[in-house]
């Protein structure tokens, strides 16, 4: 909780000089998340940097030495061709020539964002991971929806690509299908690659298989200097599959199902707009619960499914797996006593009806267990809004509000649970997806790892031949319990 940075800085006020110094250096490894982060941001640009290990329990999930050198050494690539560096300056000047200038010093990776918040944040971090195998320098293309969301996560210099750039509304440039049809019909050479290459991951299940993963296509994409890459999806496991990327995500992460953590940490640190409306919120109603337990509720049919099923469905979940404690309907008048356990329940939902009924629930009668239960729901928007910086403010809100939690569950398929589960390094229930006034027993499950799921990973090996069986080529990469045809990469396969 905030409350504890407050006590060690008093405490440090009274305790010797040797004390006060571990103390210091103590909260400073704390503050740098174990070395993830790098010191010399202005603070005052960015609170949550500085506040933010203090409202969450330190991770037991710690970064290899190895991925610290490679965040060091992307910061310094950065530095040197980020935006408004004399390097970057000479080499859109040489872009815009149409000219492929292959032995550039610079080359980059433009993300461009698609679908909600949960979408784009994991395929950023998707983007992000891609940059550093291929070192290239990310750049993204955020619009009006996205202002104020993120502090920069580079020091001296900015992720943004400039307004003013000749790509910032480009797409009248070659394809990457287009490329591998060209290639596939003449061999094409090098030299007849172009500068700039449209990267559309967005997948659905009926599109073209498109090898992405592949080492060949990977080695014509490495002469191209900017990919301008769309994506809705957490391709990492695609990566994964690639065996020469295979090498340095394994020395990067030796704990495979921690890329996303240790990634989405170091990207994603609220605004000072977003940490007033999360901090003072947590402080509120969540700093003193002994438990806090997040609740994220996505109904993918509303006009299907009703009200009462997703309620059934959640209070089966929560209440069979002790989660939420049962009501006393015995005893409607528990004896008050001061000692007993307070649990805050954070309900994230675009429908104000699923916190109501459970804040009614627990008002109105006492639990079996004697817990104090508090439910509280930041918002409720009633409908996904795109395009809405204001809906998107919120959205991130209550995604880190929900990392914050010691008990998480989601709904499945959701990225909006994803990006929390990750952030928090939290394992979540996972509810089922109700699409009608049906029931599922169980109704959740709990998740294996705390990785985003890759809904629609590669069908075939580069040979052709189809995918039957992930783990069995690819030791790391386990069905996703939310999507059968989706991949999430594990510690251990067979777990």
């Amino acid at each position: 909780m905030y409350s504890k940075c407050t006590g060690h800085k008093n405490a440090s006020l009274t305790s010797s000089t040797n004390d006060s110094s571990s103390i210091l250096i103590h909260n400073e490894k704390d503050k740098l998340l174990d070395g993830l982060l790098v010191s010399g941001f202005d603070e005052a640009s960015c609170i949550s940097r500085v506040q933010s290990h203090s409202f969450r329990k330190a991770s037991l999930h710690k970064p290899a030495r190895y991925l610290i050198s490679k965040l060091r050494d992307y910061e310094e690539l950065h530095g040197k061709c980020g935006p408004y560096s004399r390097a970057y300056k000479r080499n859109v000047k040489h872009l815009q020539s149409k000219k492929n200038i292959g032995a550039a010093m610079c080359k980059y990776i433009v993300w461009d964002p698609s679908n909600g918040l949960g979408n784009q944040m994991i395929s950023i971090v998707s983007s992000f991971l891609y940059a550093i195998l291929t070192e290239r320098v990310l750049l993204v293309r955020f619009g009006a929806d996205m202002n104020g969301l993120f502090c920069e996560p580079f020091l001296n210099s900015t992720w943004e690509l400039p307004k003013n750039t000749p790509f910032w509304n480009e797409r009248r440039v070659e394809t990457y299908q287009t490329m591998l049809k060209k290639d596939k019909a003449n061999n094409i050479s090098k030299e007849a690659l172009p500068s700039t290459l449209f990267l559309n991951l967005q997948h659905t299940i009926d599109d073209p298989e498109k090898l992405f993963h592949c080492d060949y296509n990977q080695d014509l994409l490495r002469h191209i200097p900017l990919l301008i890459l769309q994506s809705d999806q957490y391709f990492v496991p695609s990566l994964f599959m690639n065996p020469s990327f295979n090498l340095e995500i394994n020395k990067m992460f030796p704990e495979k199902d921690t890329i996303f953590h240790h990634l989405s940490r170091y990207l994603f640190h609220p605004s000072n707009e977003a940490w007033g409306l999360i901090s003072r919120f947590y402080q509120t109603y969540l700093a003193e619960a002994d438990e806090k337990i997040g609740l994220q509720i996505r109904v993918f049919s509303p006009n299907t499914t009703p009200k009462q099923a997703i309620m059934d469905l959640v209070l089966n979940c929560t209440i069979s797996n002790n989660l939420l404690p049962e009501l006393d309907t015995k005893n409607p008048a528990s004896s008050y006593t001061r000692n007993k356990t307070l649990n805050a329940v954070l309900v994230a939902s675009l429908y104000p009806e699923y916190g109501e009924s459970l804040r009614a629930m627990y008002l109105n009668k006492p639990s079996i267990s004697g817990e104090l239960i508090g439910v509280y729901q930041p918002s409720h928007e009633e409908k996904q809004k795109f395009h809405d910086n204001m809906h998107n403010m919120k959205a991130w809100t209550e995604i880190y509000l929900l990392s914050l939690s010691d008990v998480l569950v989601t709904t499945s398929l959701s990225t909006f649970g994803y990006v929390a589960q990750g952030l928090g390094g939290l394992k979540p229930w996972l509810l089922y997806k109700l699409i009608s006034n049906d029931t599922h027993f169980p109704a959740c499950e709990r998740d294996f790892s705390f990785e985003p799921c890759n809904h629609i990973p590669p069908k075939h090996y580069c040979n052709g031949k189809t995918i039957k069986d992930y783990a069995s080529s690819f030791p790391f990469l386990k069905g996703c319990i939310d999507y059968s045809i989706g991949v999430k990469l594990v510690n251990d396969s067979a777990t």
